[in-house]
Formats: structure tokens, sequence, C-alpha cells
């Protein structure tokens, strides 16, 4: 099924979504490695559903050196061998903070990000999650479309 987009954000709403994207721009000025950004982003997405964010994150992921293998395997990180520990733990908090009404970030998901990283570095990896979880409630509300070819249709 093809749905419609509903409005669009950037049009409607652009000195907000200017505001976010120079939230972004500061992002990328945090010490937090691009390809972990990307990672965390991604990985969120998936968890949303946000097909347009997991779209956009994958060819930002690629253009940052990240294998095909490890996106493969992103969804199945606890089970794999590919991801650093620095790695799982900014994962486990993405996933925290992204499932926020059931997990209510306990001490156990921050000892781990903490171990891992700088005070200073989870308050960025923190924003970083919370921003993308904004972008894909904007992205998914908006119902934001990838730029793909639809699917054939199997004989």
């Amino acid at each position: 099924m093809t749905q419609s987009p509903r409005f669009a954000p950037f049009k409607l709403a652009p000195d907000v979504t200017k505001a976010m994207l120079a939230v972004e721009a500061a992002l990328g000025e945090t010490g937090i490695e691009r390809g972990l950004g990307e990672l965390v982003r991604l990985r969120a997405s998936q968890i949303n559903g946000c097909a347009a964010c997991i779209f956009m994150h994958v060819q930002d992921a690629r253009s940052h050196g990240e294998t095909e293998l490890r996106l493969q395997m992103l969804n199945a990180w606890r089970e794999s061998s590919l991801f650093t520990d620095r790695e799982r733990a900014a994962l486990a908090w993405a996933e925290s903070l992204t499932r926020i009404t059931k997990t209510h970030a306990p001490d156990a998901d921050y000892d781990v990000v903490k171990a891992q990283f700088s005070e200073a570095e989870i308050a960025a990896l923190t924003i970083i999650i919370s921003q993308i979880n904004a972008w894909n409630r904007l992205q998914i509300a908006a119902r934001a479309a990838h730029p793909a070819q639809p699917a054939a249709v199997a004989a």
C-alpha cells in the first residue's frame, strides 16, 4: 500500500526545521564519531519504523565507511560479534531512550554507556538519540517517502 505525504514540514515550518538542522550541524562538532552517530540514528529509525530515515542513514553510514554486513546485522547487534564495546554501549543507550516508555532509562543502561563515554560524550550521544527520535516522529507524521522505486508485483 502506497501512502501519500500528509504535509511538508520543511516548507510549512522552515524556521523550526532549519533549527533542527542547526542542531544536527552542532552535533557533528561534539567528538562523537560520525559513523557511530549514523549507527545510532539508523538503529533508532529501525525501532521507530521510519522508512525515510532508515533510507537516509543507511546511505550516510555507507558514506562514512560502514560495511554492508554490519548494516545488515545492526538489527541483531546484540547477537553479532561485529560491533565494538563502545558501539554496543551506544546502541544499548539508543534502544533504551528510544523505548523510554518501557525502559525509563535505567541505571544499568546508563552504567554501560558511562563505561565507554565521557560525560560530555554521553550528553552529545543523548542529544543525537533525542534528535533522531524527533526526526522519526516528524517524518512518520508527515508520511515522508524514501527515494526508491516501488516494488514490482510478483507474477
